[in-house]
């Protein structure tokens, strides 16, 4: 058996010490990687809400970008989801609104939550919505249906590059939701 010195006590010391700093340092340093990652990749979108009583509307009249509007659902979901339109010309600094029909094909009521997506990534930061039916759960009434409201502007700073932009949803029930984050 060896015996540990004083000099390999303090190393070891000085060792775990540096380790749990780094630990500690990768932690914070993992909110701005996750971001990068996900604005590289397109996994996640960052939607911005704006309240729309501070909205100025400053329209670009000269510029025209084709937003398309696209609802998904799981296979099997008790639930119709469709956009109300396929898709909108807008200009960029104008305030625009839109609907997605929702109904529970179920004769029980049930809780369902919309989960947002902006392709391409580089639109996320210029899609900024005002209403959405996405920020909050919506309760849904055996059989009912109902038109559920989307406000958006999109910013004039938006890259000249960028003329379609997809708005996607996808609408999960609680039960789906849990699922799906197994």
């Amino acid at each position: 058996m060896t015996q540990n010195t004083p000099t390999d006590n303090r190393a070891l010391t000085l060792k775990l010490v540096v380790m749990t700093l780094a630990m500690f340092g990768f932690g914070f340093a993992l909110v701005p990687l996750y971001s990068v990652f996900c604005e590289i990749t397109g996994i996640r979108s960052e939607i911005v809400a704006t309240d729309s009583a501070q909205v100025i509307e400053t329209p670009d009249v000269d510029r025209e970008i084709t937003i398309e509007f696209v609802a998904n659902r799981i296979a099997g979901a008790a639930w119709e989801f469709e956009p109300s339109v396929s898709k909108m010309i807008v200009h960029p600094g104008k305030l625009y609104s839109t609907t997605f029909h929702a109904r529970n094909l179920l004769s029980r009521p049930i809780t369902g939550l919309a989960t947002p997506d902006i392709k391409p990534a580089a639109a996320n930061k210029y899609f900024q919505k005002t209403e959405c039916f996405c920020f909050t759960e919506q309760k849904f009434g055996a059989s009912e249906g109902r038109d559920m409201p989307v406000r958006f502007i999109i910013d004039p700073e938006l890259p000249e590059h960028v003329d379609t932009v997809t708005l996607s949803y996808t609408f999960y029930t609680q039960t789906e939701l849990a699922s799906a984050a197994r």
